[in-house]
Formats: C-alpha cells, structure tokens, sequence
C-alpha cells in the first residue's frame, strides 16, 4: 500500500531553543493506517502532529531541516489551506476549535472558506454527522454540549471536509471511559469503513492497543521504537523507565511471563487475557 505521509530526516528547533523538539524523524504512513502515538510529556509528539498538518513551519518559527510529505505534498511549499483538502486535526480542547454557536453552523464554517455551493456544503453536513453519529445534535447549541458530544462535533467538522488522513492530539484527555469510547468507536467506523488514515496522540493506551494496527513510542524528539501493538507493548525494558504503563491484561501476562507460567502472545484485550489465564491455570492443573 502506498505512503500517504513520508517524513524523512525531520529535525526542529523552536525558536530561543537550542534543544531540537524533533530529532531526526523518519516515519512511514500508509494509507488505511490506525497509529497511535505515546510518550511521556514533552517527548515531542504534538510538535510532530504541528509538522504533519503545516503548522509548522509556517506558524511556528524555528529551524527546520529534513522533509514532510503529506498525500504528495510537501508541507515546506504547501500552506495549511492546501494541506486542509488532505489532512484534518482535532485537538484536545474541542472548544478551542469552536467558532459558531449552532452545531450545523460549526460544520458549515470550513466549508464556506472552501466555497462550496450551498447545496454540496449541505449534504457534506448530512454526512458528517451520519458517519459520527450525531445528527440529533444539527441544531443544537454547541455550548450544551457534553465533552464527548463537542470532540464528535469537531471531528465531524473536520470530516466534512473530506481529509484523506485525520490527526487527533489527546482527543479523550478530557473525557469519562464511556465518551473515551464512543469516540474511539467513531475512529474505528471512519478507518475502517471510509478509509480514514487516522493518526492519534495518547495517554490512554489500553485504548490504543485495542484500536490501533500500529504504535510509535517517542522520547526527547525521537521515535525509540514502533511496530504492531503487541510487539510495542511486549517491550517492557523501553516502556517503563519512560513511564508508561501498558494496560492491565498485558501486565498481567508479562509477570506471569517473568515466573515462567506463560509464554505466547502479549493479550490486548480482556477476553485475550481470560484465554491467558485459563491455559495458565490448565497447564498449571496438568504439572501438579
């Protein structure tokens, strides 16, 4: 499947800093990717969010070296109005995004500054609230909004302006389990069944493992290590100086593996764990 981002050699350096917020990045996104991104605060990643949708450079002054390149287009040469037909960003304050009082008028503002006719702006609006399943909410007022219902509200904004690829930066740090969810599910729908590339920085990372085909961990600007979730994970010797902690089903199975009790695959979910154990608890019935 082919690149939909190539980043090569990315190095920045705010300006006033002589320490690079990115160092040296190289990352590969194909077309269809769920990636999470972790790390511990400061390691970089809403910089690299910041490079991907041309924030920066063109907002941000610094020095930056290397290439970004999004959907064919290169982010040095490519203003954010241009990146915007390929790449959308959610950020983690769905208010700070927010600019109309109506949620069919928070849709309908992206789309006026694209100049679509009336009647194309319309049934983008229809769609985007169908596909995050919203569309009781067209007229209500964004500010009753709960914190799940503004996130799907900003993510449907973005949507409706047919992006290619979808980066949300902490889009649930705000939120309960059950909003966490609901727009973790909504994820899911847009990857899976339109395509969306989606690109997620996070803390929740039971979430991510779940939900993701890939993880990337940063530190100090750099990419430490990436691969599928259970490769990622399994890496408890780079995870956890760093200070993250994998979820709970897959601790579960790294001290059985430290006490020699169990030796297959890192489980992601809960019902991967209860196989886990119910084979520990056999072979453990089979030895004594």
């Amino acid at each position: 499947m082919s690149s939909i981002i190539k980043i090569s050699g990315l190095t920045f350096v705010y300006q006033g800093s002589k320490v690079p917020a990115l160092d040296q990045i190289n990352m590969d996104v194909k077309q269809g990717d769920f990636i999470g991104i972790i790390g511990p605060t400061g390691a970089g990643k809403t910089t690299l969010a910041l490079c991907m949708n041309g924030v920066i450079p063109h907002f941000y002054p610094g020095d930056f070296y290397g290439s970004v390149w999004v959907d064919g287009k290169d982010t040095v040469e490519n203003d954010c109005a241009v990146l915007a037909g390929s790449i959308g960003s959610v950020f983690q304050d769905p208010e700070a995004q927010m600019v109309a009082m109506v949620v069919e008028d928070e849709l309908a503002f992206g789309l006026e500054n694209l100049n679509l006719p009336r009647h194309e702006m319309e049934r983008r609006i229809t769609e985007a609230l169908e596909i995050t399943g919203i569309s009781h909410l067209r007229y209500h007022s964004t500010s009753r909004l709960s914190g799940g219902q503004k996130q799907r509200v900003a993510i449907a904004s973005a949507i409706a302006l047919h992006p290619k690829i979808l980066v949300l930066d902490e889009p649930t740090s705000e939120l309960d389990p059950q909003g966490t969810e609901i727009v973790y599910d909504t994820l899911k729908n847009l990857n899976e069944n339109h395509g969306i590339t989606i690109i997620v920085i996070e803390q929740k990372i039971q979430y991510l493992a779940q939900y993701c085909s890939r993880l990337m961990v940063m530190d100090k600007g750099k990419i430490v290590i990436e691969g599928s979730c259970r490769e990622v994970l399994a890496r408890q010797d780079i995870l956890k100086p760093l200070g993250i902690n994998c979820p709970p089903v897959t601790q579960l199975a790294h001290m059985l593996k430290e006490r020699g009790l169990y030796h297959g695959e890192y489980p992601l979910k809960v019902d991967e764990a209860y196989m886990v154990i119910s084979k520990v608890l056999q072979d453990w019935g089979n030895f004594k």
